[in-house]
């Protein structure tokens, strides 16, 4: 198959890339690199730096493709919130311009990188697909607004759409930025470099961590999957670890003991999130297969940054 990967330099977006490439599919992936990293993209890989609003540019890379992967987006939750105008600007113009360019293109099928923070706040847990939605950030309203687009404009243009949610993802190279860094990452650097971590809130809200290779095998099946047009489906580990817990399992794993101060003033987010993942396991034939600890684990052999402090 004939695939293009818009934010096809990101964290998610390179490890699918590669992915496909190596099971020998065609790939272009298109990325700004405001976030990504294009050195880490198999040479196999058709890589174009540019805009997801760029029409004309899409017009170009969506010609012959079979399906496409909508990853471009801006994703840091804090960030959202002190940048708004910019994360409506990337995540709903953007989607609107792709699938628009689609559309022109004659694309018959899109899978969105959504997410699990447009649920919000929810009582019930784990969380299903058909919850009323309380998103609460910029970011979660921006990912909930893209759902919404890529579904309409697809029923209207007979374009299949598929809608990901996936929760808190995490592995090898992801982006660690010296502001608003993702919580895994953040709290690997604090425990080998022996320096206080920081847990925003009292460390009892929990999280729903998937590991990155089960992701990209989830995004991998709902590009061949039948009958999941208009789907909407969790991609999480369906078990949640509080930041205490976390924190626990990354001593355990490194034998320290991390310093630890806990910043209540600060905005939490949620109390708890996770994922049931029914949905995925009864159409994408989906199972996460590497726990927390493993993951972990895999991060500190493959990411040389994590080596290079452990040694």
């Amino acid at each position: 198959m004939n695939f293009l990967i818009t934010g096809g330099a990101g964290f998610i977006g390179a490890a699918l890339a590669n992915q496909l490439v190596r099971a020998g599919h065609s790939v272009r992936a298109l990325d700004d690199l405001s976030a990504g990293d294009n050195a880490g993209l198999d040479a196999r890989v058709l890589f174009t730096r540019g805009d997801v609003r760029d029409v004309p540019k899409l017009w170009g890379l969506l010609r012959g493709v079979d399906c496409v992967y909508h990853l471009a987006a801006r994703v840091s939750v804090p960030e959202s919130v002190l940048y708004p105008v910019e994360y409506n600007a990337v995540n709903v113009g953007g989607t609107v311009a792709l699938m628009t360019a689609m559309r022109d293109a004659g694309v018959r099928r899109v899978i969105l990188a959504s997410s699990g923070a447009a649920y919000g706040e929810q009582a019930a847990q784990p969380v299903c697909e058909n919850a009323v939605m309380h998103p609460t950030t910029p970011y979660a309203v921006s990912k909930l607004a893209a759902e919404y687009y890529v579904h309409a404009i697809g029923a209207l243009s007979n374009i299949e759409s598929v809608a990901l949610r996936i929760f808190n993802a995490y592995g090898p190279q992801q982006q660690l930025p010296p502001s608003h860094a993702p919580v895994i990452p953040r709290f690997l650097q604090a425990a080998l470099s022996g320096g206080s971590l920081v847990i925003f809130g009292d460390g009892k809200q929990s999280r729903d961590f998937v590991y990155l290779d089960d992701v990209v095998t989830a995004l991998e099946r709902a590009a061949t999957a039948q009958n999941i047009n208009r789907a909407i489906i969790n991609i999480g580990s369906g078990a949640d670890v509080t930041m205490d817990q976390l924190v626990d399992t990354i001593d355990a794993l490194l034998q320290t003991q991390t310093h630890r101060l806990y910043n209540q003033e600060a905005s939490a987010g949620v109390s708890r999130l996770v994922a049931d993942i029914s949905l995925a396991q009864k159409l994408l034939d989906w199972t996460p297969q590497i726990s927390l600890r493993q993951g972990l684990a895999q991060i500190l052999e493959r990411d040389a940054r994590f080596q290079l402090a452990a040694s």
